[in-house]
């Protein structure tokens, strides 16, 4: 691989970046195939050329995905918009149980943004891909006029194998399941809310993003009967085990009291009257394990550098069916389980119903 020669004139990216000549052509030369890399001496083509073979030979099954962020601000404690862009396209291959193989990306850039800026976001992409073992082998650049986007859009595709024999799903959550989560929740939301500049912190909360798939490869080893996983971004774990709860048709019983929360993220919330459960992830997933294989995947999770807080949250529980009469349980016990249906048992002993995300609780969060 050999960086190509700088040819980048000016501190600002303007239209003419945009117009498929020269200008363009400098550009992504200067800040992306200087970034990424290109083969040595090698001509770049309209598209990637990927050897069928290796991936093949990591699997029986292709795992495809895309995902676009337009996080503000874009850059923020822990992390940018380039490291969320890779580690959260690897991370939805990964909990599919495929190796992540390549990406693409895509950026639309605004008429204006600082050049140097650029340079930092793509360095951290190509920083990201390589701990993530993934390589950037094609993408597209557009530059709109001001105000037509906010500083810069990012979109990667990712590419991976699924390895035989393994079917992760979230159909396939069964009662008597357990929850697992690997550590602290709502790192990445409140870190984006305090990057904003609207509350001042001592502390500043950094964000978790980070690639899972190594972490995902040591849970099924310990654990090879896992039945699902979910990365728990947008919408945060709430929102993640209703959807398995629901198209799973089961209930789950969450506990408070085991629910983990860095203080810093759990008085976050508590003075904007946000609950940590909704907040974004972005190196934090939700596995459904059976109770035979649940310990040994908590301590496996644990033992490992993005584990080392995990915990078993919750329980999948049989759901009730009102409408048969032969089920003695009481319609009026918050923990009947009605099918879809996700409750928390809280630290007072009560039970509270933990629904869907509804509306928004922060814009532009990845």
């Amino acid at each position: 691989m050999s960086a190509a020669p700088r040819t980048l004139h000016g501190s600002r990216v303007s239209l003419a970046h945009g117009s498929g000549g020269k200008a363009m052509k400098d550009l992504i030369d200067d800040v992306f195939v200087r970034a990424f890399g290109a083969p040595d001496n090698a001509p770049l083509e309209d598209q990637a050329r990927l050897d069928i073979a290796a991936l093949a030979a990591q699997g029986d099954r292709i795992a495809f995905t895309t995902d676009s962020y337009v996080v503000d601000p874009l850059i923020f404690p822990g992390g940018d918009i380039g490291t969320l862009a890779v580690y959260g396209t690897v991370n939805d291959l990964a909990v599919g149980g495929a190796v992540p193989r390549y990406l693409s990306c895509a950026v639309i850039i605004e008429e204006g943004i600082e050049i140097d800026l650029l340079r930092r976001i793509a360095g951290s992409m190509a920083t990201a891909a390589r701990r993530a073992g993934v390589e950037i082998v094609t993408g597209d650049t557009k530059v709109v006029p001001r105000n037509a986007c906010d500083q810069l859009f990012v979109t990667t595709t990712g590419i991976g194998a699924i390895r035989r024999g393994r079917d992760l799903g979230v159909t396939r959550a069964r009662p008597g399941d357990v929850v697992v989560v690997n550590g602290w929740l709502g790192d990445h939301g409140a870190a984006i809310l305090g990057a904003r500049g609207d509350l001042r912190l001592d502390s500043p909360i950094e964000s978790d993003c980070a690639p899972l798939h190594e972490l995902i490869e040591v849970l099924l080893a310990a654990a090879p009967g896992t039945r699902c996983l979910r990365d728990a971004t947008r919408g945060g774990v709430a929102t993640v085990v209703n959807e398995i709860a629901a198209a799973s048709g089961v209930a789950i019983e969450l506990d408070e009291e085991r629910t983990p929360v860095r203080p810093e993220v759990r008085g976050f919330c508590e003075i904007l009257g946000l609950d940590p459960l909704y907040l974004a992830n972005e190196g934090k997933l939700v596995a459904i394990v059976p109770a035979a294989e649940a310990v040994a995947a908590v301590a496996a999770m644990a033992a490992h550098p993005l584990g080392t807080h995990t915990v078993a949250l919750g329980v999948v529980m049989d759901p009730w069916d009102p409408r048969d009469p032969r089920d003695p349980r009481d319609p009026r016990d918050p923990r009947r389980g009605r099918a879809g249906r996700v409750t928390m048992k809280t630290r007072l002993g009560g039970h509270r119903l933990v629904d869907m995300l509804v509306g928004e609780q922060m814009p532009r969060i990845c």
